[in-house]
């Protein structure tokens, strides 16, 4: 029921417009349940219990009749093309949250070494050029004479004896004391060897041999070594020269004949 507006009334001479609400009286209990028009209580209605199963029931059964037909692709098709975009997006799933990315490992700073200071070096002065100065010459002193001393005398000379002279003897002219013994080696028989061997002798001033070598060979070294062999068995007669008797030397040939 609607609220009633009381007329201004005039109060100590002052009028005013304000409205004053004035609640109306309740309505009676007989005019209250004839407005709702509330049907007669009946004596089988549900009580709060069942009241609640029968909801959820239909409530169920909705929803399962709703999944089933979501289930076919032709009602999914329709009912996707049919509903609006913002029925869709209620609909269709929530996307799972993406996980956040894991924050950027730190890198290693890589610290570069501090580079080495510039040290600017002092400019290197320019060397001034250097005076030329003469030097005063130096007094000359003196040298004193070094006199070598005279050399030595040299010695008298010695008389050296005069190399004698051997006295060459003819082979005819040999004289012997004793003649050489000839041994005929046998070897040198049986080999069918044999020659002349001219051997030269030296002999002193005693007659005794003192050099003899082979002047001309017999050609046969058995024969040669012979006759050297034999001619010291000689004694000779000395040489005489001015009276008195002096070395010599002569040809003395010795056959070996077979």
């Amino acid at each position: 029921m609607a609220p009633v507006l009381a007329p201004p009334t005039l109060l100590s001479g002052v009028t005013t417009a304000s409205p004053v609400f004035v609640e109306p009286p309740p309505p009676a209990p007989a005019a209250a349940a004839a407005q709702l028009r509330l049907p007669p209580a009946r004596g089988d209605e549900l009580g709060p219990q069942g009241r609640r199963a029968l909801i959820g029931g239909v409530v169920a059964a909705h929803l399962v009749g709703g999944w089933a037909l979501m289930q076919i692709d032709a009602v999914r098709t329709a009912v996707i093309e049919a509903a609006p975009v913002l029925m869709v997006d209620m609909i269709a799933p929530a996307e799972a949250p993406k996980p956040a990315p894991p924050p950027p490992r730190p890198q290693p700073r890589s610290t570069a070494p501090a580079p080495a200071p510039l040290i600017a070096a002092a400019p290197t002065p320019s060397p001034a050029p250097p005076a030329f100065v003469v030097p005063a010459p130096e007094p000359v002193l003196p040298q004193p004479v070094v006199v070598a001393p005279a050399p030595p005398a040299p010695p008298a000379p010695v008389a050296q004896p005069l190399a004698q002279v051997i006295k060459q003897v003819a082979p005819s002219a040999v004289r012997y004391v004793k003649e050489p013994t000839l041994d005929f080696p046998l070897l040198a028989k049986r080999a069918r060897e044999h020659g002349t061997v001219v051997l030269r002798i030296t002999v002193d001033a005693h007659g005794r041999l003192k050099e003899a070598w082979v002047h001309k060979s017999s050609g046969f070294e058995r024969i040669d070594q012979a006759a050297l062999k034999d001619i010291r068995t000689a004694r000779f007669v000395p040489q005489m020269e001015d009276g008195r008797p002096v070395e010599w030397q002569t040809l003395a040939p010795l056959a070996y004949d077979l």
